[in-house]
Parts: structure tokens; C-alpha cells; sequence
């Protein structure tokens, strides 16, 4: 069942469009996802549901271009003539892609500059990051000295660091307590409010009252 995304700020105006047709994606000989099919606009957001192995981390890797297409098409517009959907999405699975041995702030400037090489206003400070998802007493601590909670916090803050328009989110409340959660939907609708767009599977509300629904593999 798919309920239609709905803009969670009215005034934003973009021209930044995600379409997904007839998706279609085998793994190890096996059809994983068909037929599936969705459009978000700039300031939408979608939340992916279903039970377990129907197919959810499977799209969203797909539309990160980890995974091939067996059929249908996937189109993003308005984020530039030679923009491609993988290389404008920041993708944030179960794992949190840190280096353990180096502190918050090192992982971060490393990935502001692999991610984001050209200044953009939209991203923050590595400082404002960290401020956002409460971290800022560990800025200098490695990365693998942070309980599961703080680690996912961090992994957060990537996505702060460098300005990406579309936010492809595997599970991204795991680990995090009732104050992290809501300080993330507020983090997510800001992200909505600045024209972006976010495609999240989880099994758990993420705060986004009027974000769209798509259910995989029929009942949850």
C-alpha cells in the first residue's frame, strides 16, 4: 500500500525531482523487488516499511547505486545536467563508516572533503554539527571509544558536513534515545525545508508526521 508524500513545509519550492519506475532488482538469482514505482519532490520525504527481507535496504541501495538494476528506471532532476542520483545522495546504512582509530573530528573533515570538495552554504561546520547531535565534548575522542548510541550520533553528523540533496537512511534511529530521536526529525525536517529530499526505511516512526509510506512485500 503507498500513501502519497506529502510536503512537510508548504513554502518550499524546488525543482529537485525523484523518480522511481517499475524497479526491479534480483540478488543471488532471486527477485528481491518488482514493480516498484514512487516520485518525491524537493521537501518530500518517503518512509520504506515491510517485514523483514522485503526488500528495503535492497532499494535503498539500489538508488545509491550499490546494486543493479534488473529492470525499470530511476531518474533525478533538477539537481544539475550531469548530476546522478548516486553521487547526490548521502547513503547512511547499519554500519556507521568511521575510522575507529581516528577522533570525530578527523572522520569528519575526511568526509566533508570526499563528499563536498566545493564549499556549499547549506552544509555545516564540523563544530555545528557536532553541536547539533550533542557530541561536542567528544570532537577529539576516537571514533571507536564512543558508546553505540554516541557512534550513531556521529554517523549523523556526516550528513551535516557536507550538503548532499537527497538522504537515502537505513534504520537511522538505531541506538539512539528518545532525545536523539527527536533532535534527528528535527535535523530531517530541517533537511526538507532547505529543498532536499529523504527515502528512509525503518520500522519505527521517525518523527515526520506527513512524510509518504511505501510498504514492501505486502503485509508487515
Amino acid at each position: 500500500m503507498e500513501k502519497s508524500p506529502h510536503r512537510p513545509h508548504a513554502d518550499v519550492q524546488s525543482a529537485l525531482r525523484l523518480s522511481v519506475e517499475n524497479l526491479a532488482v534480483s540478488r543471488g538469482g532471486r527477485s528481491v523487488l518488482a514493480g516498484v514505482s514512487f516520485a518525491l519532490s524537493g521537501g518530500e520525504a518517503l518512509v520504506v516499511t515491510g517485514r523483514n527481507g522485503a526488500g528495503k535496504s535492497t532499494l535503498l541501495r539500489t538508488l545509491a547505486g550499490l546494486l543493479p538494476r534488473a529492470a525499470g528506471e530511476m531518474r533525478l532532476e533538477g539537481a544539475g545536467e550531469e548530476a546522478e542520483l548516486p553521487q547526490q545522495a548521502h547513503y547512511l546504512a547499519h554500519a556507521d563508516g568511521m575510522k575507529a582509530a581516528l577522533s570525530l573530528d578527523e572522520n569528519l573533515e575526511f568526509w566533508s572533503a570526499y563528499l563536498s570538495p566545493a564549499p556549499d552554504p547549506r552544509a555545516r561546520t564540523i563544530a555545528e554539527a557536532l553541536a547539533v547531535v550533542g557530541l561536542s565534548f567528544a570532537s577529539r575522542a576516537p571514533f571507536g571509544a564512543l558508546s553505540a548510541g554516541q557512534k550513531r550520533r556521529a554517523a549523523l553528523a556526516r550528513l551535516l558536513v557536507a550538503f548532499r540533496p537527497v538522504w537515502l537512511l537505513d534504520e537511522p534511529l538505531t541506538a539512539l534515545d528518545r532525545a536523539s530521536r527527536e533532535k534527528f526529525a528535527a535535523v530531517m525536517r530541517d533537511h526538507c525545508a532547505k529543498g532536499g529530499l529523504i527515502v528512509a526505511a525503518t520500522h519505527e516512526p521517525l518523527g515526520l508526521e506527513e512524510a509518504g509510506e511505501l510498504a514492501l512485500g505486502g503485509a508487515k
